[in-house]
């Protein structure tokens, strides 16, 4: 099951952090897009595609109105603090909280690749979490799909053995009833064509029964040869 490329939305007043947020991003098999975008202009998360976002917030004003706008935008973030938390004392910590990751600290007294690496490597192990989440979703529509379907499956092949009761009952009447003397000819050829749809009708149910069997057949194939596999395998 594939997954589209992600796009890593990176908001920031500052082009060097955009820069060195990409540069210095984790290596791996699918990476991300990236999309920069000055944060004081953003104003519409419904009109952003992005799969994550990385903020860059010069105050705590801008930090809270980026959280804010983040959250109602449904997906994850990661908000770095660039002020100096609590005095002369810088802070580096995370926690999250509807699905932002926050990050504390004094970028003044940091290298700029630190927070990048830091955003880089955060963002990467969210990243994965959501395209694993989104697997499951697609494999738990997929199943739930394959049960609505198999139980129909199972509905009708316990129903069959009735309507091939009633099919018959509908056939034999339709014969007697083309056997009846002095009808119009256009009764009879109502007649006849009740009982040539009732004859398709049975071949078709006559189909899901054969159709049962191959099934059943396939299934007991599989079984042996998953029981002789193990075997080989134990050996």
């Amino acid at each position: 099951m594939s997954v589209n490329r992600t796009t890593v939305l990176i908001l920031s007043s500052n082009p060097a952090f955009a820069r060195t947020v990409s540069a210095h991003w984790p290596a791996s098999a699918n990476p991300p897009e990236f999309a920069v975008l000055d944060q004081e202009l953003f104003r519409d998360p419904a009109g952003s595609h992005f799969d994550l976002a990385i903020a860059d917030a010069s105050s705590p004003e801008s930090a809270s109105y980026l959280k804010r706008t983040l959250t109602s935008a449904g997906k994850p973030a990661i908000v770095i603090h660039a002020y100096r938390a609590h005095g002369d004392h810088a802070l580096s910590s995370s926690h999250s909280e509807g699905g932002i990751v926050e990050l504390n600290g004094d970028k003044e007294d940091s290298e700029p690749q630190m927070w990048a690496d830091v955003a880089g490597l955060v963002g990467r192990e969210i990243l994965r979490r959501s395209q694993a989440e989104a697997r499951q979703h697609a494999a738990e529509e997929i199943c739930a799909n394959v049960n609505v379907e198999a139980t129909l499956g199972r509905y009708m092949t316990e129903m069959r053995h009735n309507a091939n009761n009633a099919l018959t009952t509908v056939l034999g009447n339709a014969e007697l009833l083309a056997l009846e003397p002095g009808l119009p000819s256009k009764v009879i050829a109502q007649a006849d064509t009740i009982r040539n749809m009732a004859l398709r009708l049975n071949e078709i149910f006559q189909r899901f029964s054969s159709l049962e069997k191959e099934l059943s057949v396939a299934a007991r194939e599989s079984g042996k040869n998953r029981a002789r596999a193990c075997a080989a395998g134990g050996r």
